[in-house]
């Protein structure tokens, strides 16, 4: 097990030997271990390596000069000059929070910017503001649509957080896919198959095989099938693609540069590196503060108060089970399989910093 501080500074202490400065690898190490602590492995320490060989291809800016680009009084865009995408997207969320303060609601689309780890992280720091967080992101194509074997769109992740009273903050934080990439590799670094109905062979067999992308087959939308409303998955993917894309000027859908090394670089770009969208609606922009707030906590405890299906023991409402989860961790202590360890100890020898 380890300390969340013990891989807060690692991970820290790795970006910055790329070259990042130490204020902008404070923010991506803060956004790595939310990953762990939330129970989102598969966008945590995992992901270190991936980072590491995208700088090692000079394909991330580890000096960026981000700007606005466009803006009105409540809606910007922003150029994030091809930084890790965390730095782009905590500027970003940063921005449409500004412009909620005065305009009531704020609404950022980002390009040229990167992978940018748990989409729930931007949304939540809307909260301490009073307000509703929105976060979407395209991501590298490894997604068909339905009744396709051509990779078209990413897992393009959704996330809402919303304030409430005496309740927790409902968050929801869901990828338009059954499965996130990552949580793929976490299956394949451990040796286990994945559920039918998440990735498909490149003939458009079901498959089991979570290392099936390196073969030409293909991750499926949410729903799996047709039968099991693949296609309401795929209109989710296409609303986050051209959000996150055609709002920003940012490249969409099968023209989205990889997040890993391993793929190489299309010829084609329609636009700017990866996309991103961001809001933030002020609570009291719709309903005094504290009326909204009793709201919310009614509509929570009025869904809390369901029923629960025969073997459960209670219904969860969204954000439960990453709350529950980063009590138990920060308790515990954080675990690591031995094949992200040993991929860490690579990533450290070969930048000259201890990880044991």
């Amino acid at each position: 097990m380890y300390t969340k501080d013990f891989l807060f500074d690692f991970t820290k202490r790795v970006f910055m030997k790329m070259g990042c400065s130490e204020a902008d690898s404070v923010i991506i190490a803060d956004v790595f271990l939310a990953a762990e602590l939330r129970g989102h492995a598969s966008h945590g320490m995992i992901r270190i390596k991936d980072y590491h060989e995208l700088w090692k291809a000079g394909r991330i800016n580890v000096n960026p000069q981000i700007k606005v680009v466009h803006e009105t009084p409540s809606t910007a865009v922003v150029d994030g000059d091809n930084a890790v995408g965390m730095i782009t997207a905590r500027r970003s969320i940063e921005i449409a929070i500004e412009k909620a303060r005065s305009a009531g609601t704020g609404w950022v689309a980002a390009c040229n910017s990167n992978h940018f780890g748990i989409a729930g992280y931007y949304a939540m720091m809307a909260l301490s503001h009073d307000m509703t967080g929105i976060c979407l992101t395209n991501a590298n194509p490894l997604v068909s649509p339905t009744f396709s074997v051509s990779r078209m769109m990413g897992t393009n992740p959704i996330a809402v957080a919303i304030p409430a009273g005496k309740q927790p903050p409902l968050v929801a934080d869901f990828a338009t896919t059954p499965i996130a990439r990552g949580k793929l590799a976490v299956a394949e670094k451990k040796g286990e198959k994945v559920p039918f109905g998440f990735v498909q062979d490149k003939l458009g067999n079901p498959s089991d095989d979570p290392s099936i992308l390196k073969s030409g087959g293909s991750m499926l939308t949410l729903g799996g099938d047709r039968l099991h409303g693949s296609h309401k998955g795929y209109c989710l993917s296409s609303l986050v693609d051209i959000f996150s894309a055609v709002f920003s000027g940012a490249n969409f859908g099968p023209f989205v540069p990889p997040s890993v090394a391993y793929l190489p670089l299309l010829d084609k770009k329609v636009g700017k590196g990866t996309g991103h969208f961001f809001g933030a609606m002020r609570i009291d922009a719709f309903q005094p503060a504290e009326v909204f707030r009793a709201k919310m906590d009614e509509w929570i405890e009025t869904f809390r108060s369901a029923t629960p299906a025969q073997g459960q023991e209670k219904v969860l409402i969204p954000g439960d089970p990453e709350r529950e989860a980063e009590q138990r961790i920060m308790a515990e202590g954080i675990s690591l399989v031995p094949a992200i360890e040993k991929d860490l100890e690579e990533v450290a020898k070969s930048l000259g910093i201890p990880f044991r």
